[in-house]
């Protein structure tokens, strides 16, 4: 049975494309077959995390309107053969998503059995958001240890719980995940970041996985590649273990103190 999973939030620029192409690796990595798809129409930035940039001819759009046919759309992953993106266009404006085309979409990619179909969203509520949630079975809402992310996603949240189609049905309402991405366990330390428990009390989701701020994640996209697949990169590791609890497994939540500093260090500074 195919399970489709927005990657959402309120507030843009907290790592939610990052997220999509890690999370949807890492299910491939799995065994799973799993599609992986832009919905932010304008800006397209999934194929160059997911070093596929050059190899795109038809987008979402296209097959949408019915300019291409999905096989022609997808391009397969180069490292996982179980693992396809479907980027978005950048010639064309978010209306030329129709509700009417992602259901005819994704219940292609139902047909053709895949396992996971994972929704990259734009930020915020406009049109491309709402699409991307409409139809999940899940939600990952990425947030930053911030005031303002968490305000902002708190509202995704009042969306998730009313305008998707599950809630229209009352199928049960869209499960949801809380990832906090770019946690700094010194700047917690010091007052200036929302703790973990912090963010959960207020949105009030479980916490999926927290993925520390690391230079790796910038070098990783610039270079093509999901940080998951960075085996010394902490927030890589960090990613791995949200895509084990995302498939029910336990694992302890790693990352989330500060490294301490050795007599040395406290003695002299540094």
């Amino acid at each position: 049975m195919t399970e489709t999973i927005v990657v959402t939030s309120g507030k843009g620029g907290v790592g939610k494309t990052t997220t999509s192409a890690s999370i949807a690796t890492g299910l491939a990595q799995r065994g799973h077959k799993v599609a992986v798809i832009d919905f932010d129409v304008g800006l397209r930035n999934l194929d160059l995390i997911m070093g596929c940039e050059r190899r795109v001819v038809y987008d979402f759009v296209n097959v949408i309107h019915g300019e291409a046919a999905l096989r022609q759309a997808l391009i397969k992953d180069k490292r996982h053969e179980t693992l396809f993106v479907l980027a978005a266009s950048q010639t064309r404006d978010k209306d030329s998503l129709t509700q009417d085309g992602v259901e005819r979409v994704l219940e292609e990619l139902r047909q053709d059995g895949f396992d996971y179909i994972i929704c990259d969203s734009p930020a915020g509520i406009e049109k491309g958001a709402h699409l991307a949630m409409y139809y999940a079975d899940r939600a990952l809402v990425v947030v930053n240890p911030e005031v303002s992310s968490v305000r902002d996603s708190d509202r995704i949240l009042g969306l998730l719980a009313s305008k998707t189609r599950r809630a229209e049905r009352g199928d049960g309402a869209v499960q949801q995940h809380l990832l906090l991405t770019r946690y700094n366990p010194a700047r917690v330390e010091a007052g200036e970041m929302m703790s973990v428990k912090d963010v959960e009390e207020v949105l009030g989701i479980p916490v999926l996985g927290v993925i520390p701020e690391h230079e790796s994640v910038l070098a990783a996209s610039n270079q093509g590649v999901p940080v998951i697949l960075e085996e010394t990169s902490h927030a890589g590791h960090a990613y791995k273990d949200a895509v084990a609890r995302l498939l029910g497994e336990e694992r302890p939540m790693r990352f989330l103190d500060a490294p301490k500093k050795g007599f040395l260090k406290r003695v002299f500074g540094g």
